[in-house]
């Protein structure tokens, strides 16, 4: 398969396991400290170290994922945002932590995930959680 990269489509950076579990559909909200605007399909970049958090190793252990077989620094798939808003207790199944985790952040309502067969590696590096992986950013 031959794939047809959209060089204007920005990326999200995302430390795995999160970013396999979103490829997955398992993990349909990104819980984030700020809000977006983006709407539409991003794509998503796994961070070159796996999460440090405990809730990442939760989850590892959940889902039974196997962190050395995972893929980093690399898009690997795509993923549509369709909402954003204020997260709630009823969001902690759907993204993968505890409710406690939820308060005071946003929940970005993510649909389509689609799974690369081949991991990309980005034209250009992540210079913050946004980036155009494909194009020089533009000011």
């Amino acid at each position: 398969m031959n794939l047809e990269l959209d060089r204007e489509r920005i990326a999200l950076g995302i430390r795995q396991p999160w970013a396999e579990l979103i490829l997955q559909g398992r993990k349909t909200i990104e819980v984030r400290s700020r809000p977006t605007n983006v709407r539409g399909p991003i794509y998503i970049y796994t961070s070159q170290k796996i999460s440090r958090d405990p809730l990442a190793r939760e989850s590892i252990e959940r889902f039974g994922l196997d962190p050395s077989k995972l893929v980093y620094g690399r898009i690997i798939g795509e993923v549509t945002i369709a909402d954003c808003r204020r997260s709630d207790s009823d969001d902690s199944d759907a993204s993968c932590i505890p409710t406690s985790a939820l308060q005071n952040h946003f929940a970005w309502e993510l649909t389509n995930p689609v799974r690369f067969e081949e991991p990309q590696l980005p034209k250009f590096l992540p210079y913050g959680v946004w980036f155009y992986p494909f194009r020089r950013k533009t000011t």
